[in-house]
């Protein structure tokens, strides 16, 4: 099971139809749940996170191996984060992604994760980046199964 759990929701049409069409794609291979929580940004920097923060804890469960993606987090090949989901279902099937809001995920959050992933250094409006964690998790089951697609 994979859980992505993200501040704010899809608004642009386009955005959710890639969304929809890797959901279709990965259930030949996992079952996919995402949850949308409030985006705070209104607030203040630190209020925000802080709020965003408690409404992502509400989600995560200790049976959860919970991946936070942000920027100073390691960075992975395709290759590499394949392994990396590969080796975390042999011993925990429930894998968590967290994606943060505009000004991050909250520390308190941070702290709850098992592991740190980037992306990259550059920003990503985060609509846009749902759909590049989902097109790479796909491309993950495709690496371990050995199927073709990811080159």
């Amino acid at each position: 099971m994979i859980k992505i759990i993200t501040v704010g929701s899809i608004k642009e049409k386009y955005l959710a139809a890639a969304i929809e069409e890797y959901l279709k794609r990965l259930q030949k291979y996992t079952s996919v749940e995402i949850i949308e929580v409030k985006d705070e940004g209104l607030l203040p920097p630190n209020q925000a996170m802080e709020k965003e923060g408690e409404k992502i804890k509400k989600h995560l469960s200790d049976k959860d191996y919970i991946i936070t993606l942000e920027i100073e987090g390691k960075k992975l090949t395709s290759e590499e984060f394949a392994k990396k989901i590969e080796n975390t279902r042999m011993i925990n099937s429930n894998i968590t992604f967290v994606i943060g809001g505009s000004y991050g995920i909250a520390p308190f959050i941070k702290d709850m994760a098992n592991y740190h992933l980037s992306f990259s250094k550059m920003t990503f409006p985060h609509q846009l980046f749902r759909v590049l964690l989902l097109e790479q998790i796909y491309r993950s089951f495709k690496i371990m199964n050995h199927e073709s697609y990811h080159k």
